[in-house]
C-alpha cells in the first residue's frame, strides 16, 4: 500500500499537527461568513459538546511505515480501539487511507461532499493528516479542521458532509455498530457546494 510519505507532503502542517485543528462556525444562510473560530482543544471540545458531537485528542504513532497495511494500523492503535469498542459497543472496525495519487480520490471525494446522515454515530481517529468535518445542526454549519490525534464522533442522524481536499493525504481509523461498515443515507441537499471547500477552508 501507498504511504502519504511517498507522496510528497508539501506542508508539513498536514502531517502529526496537533496544535492546528480549527472549527469555523457558519450560520447555514451565510457561507461567506465565519462568525466564529475556535482553535484551542479545550475550547473545541466544550463547543462540539453542546450539540453531542465528541472530540477528544489522543497521542499518534508517529512512525508508521510508508506501506503499513491496514492490520498494522488497526494493530499499532489496538488499546484504543479496543476501548472504543468496549465503551461505544462499537463491532468492526477499518482504515482509510488516502493519498494524493489515489485512483478513486475524485469519486471518493464526490461522495462524501454529499450531505448525508447515517443511522449510527460516524467515529474516526485521524492517524495522519488531515481532512474536514462539516455538520449541519440546527441553523448552523460547523466546520472541524481535524488533524493527526484528533478523535471526533458525530451523532448519529447528523447531517454532514467530509471534503479531504483535491489532493488528499489522511488515515482515519473508522469504527461501526453496522458490520456492513459505512452506510449513508443521502439528504439529497445541495448545501455543500455554497461553502468553502477543504482547499479555501484549509489555506
Amino acid at each position: 500500500m501507498q504511504g502519504l510519505q511517498e507522496n510528497s507532503l508539501q506542508d508539513s502542517k498536514r502531517l502529526y499537527s496537533r496544535l492546528m485543528t480549527v472549527l469555523h462556525i457558519f450560520h447555514e444562510h451565510q457561507p461567506d461568513a465565519v462568525h466564529t473560530r475556535l482553535d484551542e482543544p479545550a475550547a473545541i471540545t466544550a463547543r462540539l459538546q453542546r450539540d453531542g458531537v465528541a472530540f477528544a485528542q489522543w497521542p499518534v504513532r508517529q512512525h508508521l511505515a510508508a506501506d503499513a497495511t491496514q492490520d498494522d494500523i488497526l494493530g499499532a492503535y489496538a488499546p484504543e480501539i479496543a476501548d472504543l469498542k468496549a465503551n461505544g459497543g462499537y463491532v468492526t472496525a477499518d482504515v482509510i487511507r488516502m493519498y494524493p495519487t489515489h485512483p478513486d480520490k475524485a469519486m471518493l471525494r464526490a461522495k462524501f461532499l454529499n450531505e448525508h446522515r447515517h443511522a449510527e454515530d460516524e467515529v474516526r481517529f485521524f492517524v495522519e493528516g488531515d481532512a474536514i468535518f462539516y455538520m449541519h445542526i440546527d441553523a448552523e454549519i460547523l466546520a472541524l479542521h481535524c488533524f493527526a490525534g484528533d478523535l471526533v464522533s458525530v451523532p448519529a442522524n447528523t447531517r454532514h458532509w467530509f471534503d479531504m481536499g483535491d489532493a488528499p493525504s489522511f488515515t482515519a481509523i473508522r469504527l461501526f455498530t453496522n458490520p456492513e461498515g459505512w452506510v449513508a443515507q443521502f439528504t439529497g441537499d445541495r448545501i455543500a457546494e455554497r461553502f468553502p471547500i477543504y482547499d479555501t477552508l484549509a489555506s
